[in-house]
C-alpha cells in the first residue's frame, strides 16, 4: 500500500510541474521503439504487423520507428512484453523502448506563465501589429543591467510583480523628502498612475502574476513627486536623481492639456535637463522619455509644453490597437516615435500592475505610451551601453516604422523618411532598434549654429512669411552639415494667440508644422522666446534657404517679430 501512495504522489507531481516530463529521476516511456532490421522495408512492415506495431517509417541505414496499438503513449514503467517479442523475432537486431526526453530552446523566450501575458497584444501578436518585443526577446535582451526610473505620484515597491526588480537607488519621495516612494493611498486610488507605468516597463516574468514588462529584467525606481507642490525645485531634484546610477527617466506629466497653455521648464528644471544630458550616465548622457500629452480633444498643440518640445526629451507619441490616431492625441513637430496605447471603445487598452498588489487591463493615455517606449530603449541601452542620448534619439529615428499607423499627415521628408505629426517617424520596434544599437557607432559632437532671422517687427497681417538663405556658419566650428533638431525662437505679440499658425519649410523641402491654430487660446501675451522644434528635417542638409511662415487664420492683424532660430546637429558619421 505504501508503494502505491508514492507511486500515486509521484505521478501527480509530474502531471503538475511538466505534463509527463521526468521528474525526481523517473522515466518516461512512450509507445513507440527504434527497430533494427537489416532485411528491409518489406520485412520491417511483416514484423510491425507480427507484433502488433505499426511501422512509422525508415529512419536512416535499417532502422525502423514502431509504435504500438495497445502500449499507452506515456507511462513511468516499460513494457516488457512487447520488448521481449521484438528480442526474440529472429529478424530483429537490436531494439528499444523510446523514453521521453526534456530539451529545452536555447533562446531567452518562453511562452510566460503570467496570466495577462497573453492578452498583451501590443508586445506580441500573430498579426505583427505591435512593438516586436518577442523579437528582441529572442536576441537576448530583456533589459538587464539597465536602471529605470518613474517621475510620477510613486511606485507600490511592494507589488508582487515589482518587487523583485525594484531599485531603491532609483527611488525617492521629493514630495515628502524621504527614501520611500510608496504612494499615498485614497479612496480613489487617485496616486495609482506611476505604479501602472512603473509596471509596463520591468513587471517581472515567470511569477504567475499580471503580466510582463517590455523590459522585465531591467532594474526599476520611482520617484514621487506629484503628490503634493509641484514647484521648479520638485521637477529639478527629480531629473537629477541619481543620474550616475539611473539610465531612463520616463515622464508622463507636463503643464495643462487644455489648449491654452504654454508653458515649460523653469531655470532649476532647465538646468537639471542640461546637467542630465552634459554629466549623466558618465558623460554619455541621461535619457529623459516624456508623453506628448492628451489634449487632443481641446485642439492642444504639444509644442506648447515646453517638456516635449524639447530638444533633450525623447517625446513619444499614442496609437491605438488598429492604427488610429487617438482622440487624446497632440500633433506636433516635436515628436519623435510612437507605441500603442488606448483608443476607442472597442479597442483594448493596456496591461500593467495597479495599486493594492492588482493588475489592470485599462491603462490610457500617452501616459502608458512613454513608460513602454522607456522599457524598449532600455532593451537598446542593453545592447550597447556606450549610447549616448543623441545616439538614441538617432536609433529612433533610423528604426520606427510607419506601417500600420494610418494619419492624413505622413509625408516625405529631404533624406527619403516618411514622418508625421501625429506619430513622429512611426512605431517603435524593439527588434530593429537593438539590431542597430549593437553595432552603432556614436555620433560626433553636437554643434549649434545660431541664425538671426529677423530683429526689425514686421506686420503679420493675415499672412507673413520670411525667407532666409543659410550657409549653415559655413567656415567656423559651428558648421553644421546634418540636422539633428531646429529650433526656431520666437517672440511676438498678437491679440489672440490660439489664431496663429506657424510653419517651418526647410531647403529641402520638409513642412514642419511648428504652431497649429488653438481655439481655446485666447490669450494676448504672445510668445517670449519660446523655442519651437522640430525633427522633422534629421540628417537633411541645412545648407540653402529656409522659410518661417506666420498665419492669422482669422484674418486680423497684429505685430510680430522673430529673433533667430536655432539649428542643433552632429558631425557626418559612417553607419
Amino acid at each position: 500500500m505504501l508503494r502505491l501512495l508514492q507511486l500515486l504522489i509521484g505521478a501527480v507531481f509530474v502531471l503538475l510541474v511538466s505534463g509527463f516530463g521526468s521528474a525526481l529521476g523517473h522515466k518516461v516511456y512512450t509507445n513507440t521503439w527504434a527497430v533494427h532490421i537489416p532485411g528491409g522495408l518489406e520485412e520491417a512492415d511483416q514484423i510491425a504487423k507480427k507484433h502488433g506495431f505499426i511501422n512509422h517509417g525508415h529512419v536512416f541505414g535499417d532502422y525502423y520507428h514502431f509504435r504500438h496499438r495497445r502500449v499507452v503513449k506515456r507511462s513511468l514503467s516499460d513494457h516488457r512484453g512487447a520488448q521481449v517479442r521484438l528480442e526474440r523475432d529472429p529478424k530483429v537486431t537490436w531494439s528499444e523502448q523510446q523514453v521521453s526526453k526534456q530539451r529545452k530552446k536555447r533562446d531567452t523566450v518562453t511562452e510566460f506563465v503570467d496570466p495577462k501575458f497573453r492578452d498583451q497584444w501590443y508586445l506580441y501578436n500573430s498579426n505583427h501589429r505591435d512593438l516586436n518585443a518577442k523579437a528582441a526577446w529572442q536576441l537576448g535582451y530583456t533589459g538587464k543591467g539597465v536602471v529605470v526610473s518613474i517621475l510620477d505620484d510613486g511606485i507600490e515597491k511592494n507589488h508582487p510583480d515589482l518587487s523583485q526588480n525594484y531599485d531603491p537607488e532609483a527611488s525617492y519621495d521629493v514630495n515628502d523628502a524621504d527614501p520611500d516612494p510608496t504612494p499615498r493611498y485614497t479612496q480613489l486610488n487617485d496616486n495609482r498612475h506611476g505604479t501602472r507605468c512603473a509596471g509596463e516597463v520591468a513587471a517581472v516574468a515567470n511569477n504567475g502574476v499580471c503580466g510582463i514588462g517590455v523590459a522585465y529584467n531591467a532594474k526599476i525606481g520611482g520617484v514621487r513627486m506629484l503628490d503634493g507642490e509641484v514647484t521648479d525645485m520638485v521637477e529639478a531634484q527629480s531629473l537629477s536623481l541619481n543620474p550616475q546610477h539611473i539610465d531612463i527617466y520616463s515622464a508622463s506629466w507636463g503643464p495643462e492639456d487644455d489648449g491654452k497653455t504654454v508653458d515649460g521648464p523653469a531655470k532649476l528644471a532647465k538646468e537639471a535637463f542640461l546637467r542630465g544630458v552634459t554629466d549623466g550616465r558618465g558623460g554619455l548622457g541621461s535619457i529623459f522619455v516624456w508623453a506628448s500629452g492628451n489634449g487632443g480633444r481641446e485642439k492642444d498643440s504639444c509644442n506648447c509644453d515646453g517638456y516635449t518640445n524639447s530638444i533633450y526629451t525623447l517625446s513619444i507619441s499614442s496609437t491605438t490597437q488598429n492604427g488610429n490616431v487617438p482622440w487624446y492625441s497632440e500633433a506636433c513637430s516635436s515628436t519623435l516615435a510612437t507605441t500603442y496605447s488606448s483608443g476607442n471603445i472597442n479597442e483594448k487598452q493596456i496591461i500593467t500592475t495597479d495599486l493594492k498588489s492588482k493588475c489592470t487591463d485599462s491603462h490610457t493615455g500617452t501616459s502608458a505610451s512613454a513608460p513602454l517606449a522607456a522599457g524598449i530603449i532600455a532593451l537598446a541601452l542593453e545592447a550597447n551601453k556606450n549610447l549616448t542620448w543623441r545616439d538614441m534619439q538617432h536609433l529612433v529615428v533610423r528604426t520606427s516604422r510607419p506601417a500600420h499607423l494610418l494619419a492624413n499627415d505622413w509625408r516625405t521628408n529631404g533624406v527619403g523618411r516618411k514622418v508625421s505629426h501625429s506619430y513622429g517617424y512611426g512605431l517603435l520596434d524593439a527588434s530593429a532598434i537593438v539590431s542597430q544599437a549593437k553595432t552603432w557607432t556614436n555620433v560626433g559632437p553636437q554643434r549649434k549654429c545660431v541664425i538671426s532671422i529677423l530683429t526689425e517687427p514686421r506686420n503679420i497681417g493675415s499672412h507673413l512669411s520670411i525667407d532666409k538663405n543659410v550657409d549653415a556658419c559655413l567656415g567656423s566650428d559651428s558648421y553644421v552639415t546634418s540636422l539633428e533638431h531646429v529650433q526656431a525662437r520666437l517672440t511676438l505679440t498678437y491679440n489672440r494667440r490660439g489664431n496663429l499658425a506657424i510653419h517651418l519649410i526647410s531647403p529641402a523641402g520638409t513642412r514642419s508644422t511648428l504652431l497649429h491654430p488653438r481655439p481655446h487660446d485666447y490669450s494676448s501675451e504672445g510668445f517670449n522666446d519660446w523655442a519651437f522644434m522640430t525633427t522633422h528635417s534629421w540628417d537633411e542638409n541645412p545648407s540653402g534657404v529656409w522659410r518661417l511662415e506666420i498665419e492669422n487664420v482669422a484674418g486680423a492683424s497684429d505685430y510680430g517679430k522673430t529673433d533667430f532660430f536655432l539649428l542643433v546637429k552632429s558631425d557626418l558619421f559612417d553607419l
